[in-house]
């Protein structure tokens, strides 16, 4: 095991992984390709979406969980549910202070967790895979932007969801 558990970093302790990485947001890097989800419309399909992106962009490698926006929506933030989350893996520093979440590739159920919260908060960012097969932004506005250097390694969403996709041509 190479560590223990879930890691909080700061804005530049998260900056300096993918620096370390030699990567960026994948917004920031030319030439990728683009796919697009919507959030289903069902509230409760949020977690099963947050589970499919935690297991199957992962490849069960290390993955950066960091949030950019929030205060969008203030009336759909459950700040103590998020904060009794962060406080079970011992952290007590605001959003704000470590806005970046470093998965280890034993804790998907917690990306998954984490993640489905900052959805259901209304709040937006990036996972950033180790891997980089596939990365993802996902956004305030309720969508899930998935980043790829390689077109052929977005995920078919309809597949992988079980939805249809949100620019497909009616048959």
């Amino acid at each position: 095991m190479r560590g223990a558990s879930l890691r909080f970093y700061t804005k530049e302790e998260s900056d300096k992984w993918l620096s370390d990485r030699q990567r960026g947001k994948p917004d920031e890097v030319q030439g990728v390709s683009v796919e697009r989800m919507e959030y289903p419309s069902e509230p409760h399909r949020i977690f099963f979406v947050a589970r499919c992106i935690a297991s199957q962009l992962t490849f069960r490698r290390p993955a950066l969980l960091l949030i950019t926006e929030w205060g969008i929506w203030p009336s759909s933030e459950n700040w103590h549910l998020y904060y009794k989350l962060r406080q079970s893996y011992g952290d007590y520093r605001l959003l704000h202070e470590a806005p970046g979440h470093l998965f280890l590739e034993h804790e998907v159920e917690d990306l998954a967790s984490l993640l489905q919260v900052s959805m259901l908060n209304g709040w937006g960012g990036y996972l950033l895979t180790e891997a980089n097969y596939v990365n993802s932004f996902f956004s305030h506005d309720e969508y899930i932007d998935f980043f790829a250097q390689n077109s052929s390694n977005l995920p078919d969403l309809a597949k992988v969801f079980g939805t249809k996709q949100p620019n497909a041509d009616a048959h």
